[in-house]
């Protein structure tokens, strides 16, 4: 396994963070994707580190975790990432 980043460590202690850091942070990017994660959850986002960051953190495992979550999970994913307007915005 490869050494932990600062920026890994980084995004693994926030996505950790109370949810009021997390807001915060959720403010400070830019992609959908981020924002979205950042608004989940601490339990959702507990998740994700555990089964995505922590095993490499690449796309194929954010896929598969994604659809490995609970229907309200993906739809706001959904809603807010894929049919939302921030593409047009940015």
């Amino acid at each position: 396994m490869a050494a932990i980043t600062p920026a890994q460590r980084l995004q693994r202690s926030v996505l950790l963070a109370p949810a009021a850091i997390c807001r915060a942070a959720a403010t400070q990017v830019k992609e959908p994707e981020e924002v979205w994660m950042l608004r989940q959850a601490k339990r959702v986002r507990a998740s994700y580190v555990r089964e995505v960051l922590d095993r490499g953190g690449d796309e194929r495992l954010a896929q598969i975790w994604l659809l490995r979550q609970p229907q309200e999970v993906r739809e706001s994913y959904i809603e807010y990432v894929l049919e939302s307007d921030h593409q047009a915005l940015g």
